[in-house]
């Protein structure tokens, strides 16, 4: 059996969502590739899109109202969008690799290969079975664009009626989760976790994450939970951002920090914390779900990231800072209530999927 992954870089949450389904499969016995879409159609538009990702993060209001105004169009995979056009050509090319290759199953871990894949379905052209996977907690606008493909794997079953209004048929919809590093689904003890990795065992524990290249104004967040009248320690991972890993460690600080760049030990630290301020990338919220950690929502990026918010929020797994509730008023609430933390977690026990990963990687291999 052979499966392909389609992927693009824009954000880490798609490639490393692929990189887990691989190992995965590949633990299985199934031969499998990953191939970033756009950069192989052209290296100008693969840069051009990951690129622009980093931009509409700085354009917050400008893109808020496009993916906003994209939520409002009505199409679906039948028509024939100036979105599905492009893609129907862009599928052209895409086929010589596939047909190279020749997978028993494609997988789509964004939608715009996912359209493409669609489309070459509609045309015939593939044999594949195909499986697309949300790696966020709400649908993209396009995701009706899509809706041939055999299976689709959903955050949880509270998107299931979402997927119905996009289109999807009940027998299409796989609410296995967001598949993460499966170290997530066996983590270490608490006492265990903060022994390896050299941290005070009685004192809470905040761990700050910024999404995979650090975003957002780290330095100010910092400042903020130093100056709080909690007593706790702060582990910040700032990712692939060196320039505020330098910042951080010049700066005179009261409290107990901890400053890292990019580390592969962040289950190891999730199992160590007691809380997590994090913006709502779909991965880092899936690991700590099932981390079974409270999570404190800080500075999203508008379109997906304020819908796993809302999603995040109406679950009850997480609070929310804003201009009038502010990132030192979440750490009290968090800290000084543990009613609180207790009924956060019980929230998060109805949603979080530590195992998706192996789930969907048992599926697919059942499908050959």
């Amino acid at each position: 059996m052979k499966a392909l992954i389609l992927t693009i870089s824009a954000g880490g949450g798609h490639n490393s969502t692929a990189r887990a389904v691989k190992r995965g499969l590949e633990q299985r016995g199934i031969t499998c590739e990953i191939l970033d879409v756009f950069y192989y159609l052209s290296k100008l538009l693969g840069e051009t899109v990951s690129k622009g990702y980093e931009v509409t993060i700085d354009l917050k209001s400008a893109y808020r109202t496009v993916y906003r105004q994209l939520e409002k169009r009505r199409s679906n995979s039948y028509t024939m969008s100036p979105t599905r056009l492009t893609s129907m050509a862009m599928a052209q090319k895409l086929r010589g690799y596939i047909d190279g290759f020749d997978p028993d199953v494609i997988v789509c871990t964004h939608i715009f290969p996912g359209i493409m894949i669609d489309a070459l379905k509609q045309l015939g052209e593939t044999r594949a079975r195909m499986v697309a996977i949300l790696t966020d907690f709400d649908f993209h606008p396009y995701w009706e664009e899509a809706l041939r493909f055999d299976y689709i794997v959903t955050a949880c079953e509270y998107l299931n009626d979402k997927a119905l209004k996009k289109g999807f048929r009940p027998d299409q919809i796989l609410p296995i989760g967001i598949p993460i590093d499966p170290k997530f689904a066996s983590l270490p003890g608490r006492d265990e976790a903060r022994k390896a990795l050299g941290l005070p065992s009685e004192r809470p524990i905040a761990l700050y994450m910024s999404g995979s290249m650090g975003y957002g104004n780290i330095e100010k967040s910092v400042r903020t939970i130093d100056s709080s009248s909690c007593d706790l320690t702060t582990v910040v991972i700032c990712g692939r951002n060196e320039q505020a890993v330098k910042k951080l460690s010049r700066m005179k600080l009261k409290k107990d920090f901890v400053i890292l760049g990019f580390t592969s030990d962040v289950y190891k630290y999730m199992a160590a914390a007691d809380f997590i301020i994090t913006k709502p990338g779909g991965l880092t919220t899936s690991e700590a779900l099932a981390s079974r950690l409270p999570i404190i929502i800080d500075n999203p990026i508008p379109g997906q990231e304020e819908r796993n918010t809302e999603f995040l929020l109406n679950a009850g797994a997480a609070m929310l800072v804003t201009e009038t509730f502010s990132l030192d008023d979440a750490v009290h609430g968090v800290i000084d209530f543990p009613e609180r933390r207790r009924l956060m977690r019980e929230s998060i026990d109805l949603i979080r999927k530590p195992n998706s990963t192996s789930d969907l990687c048992d599926y697919i291999s059942r499908m050959g």
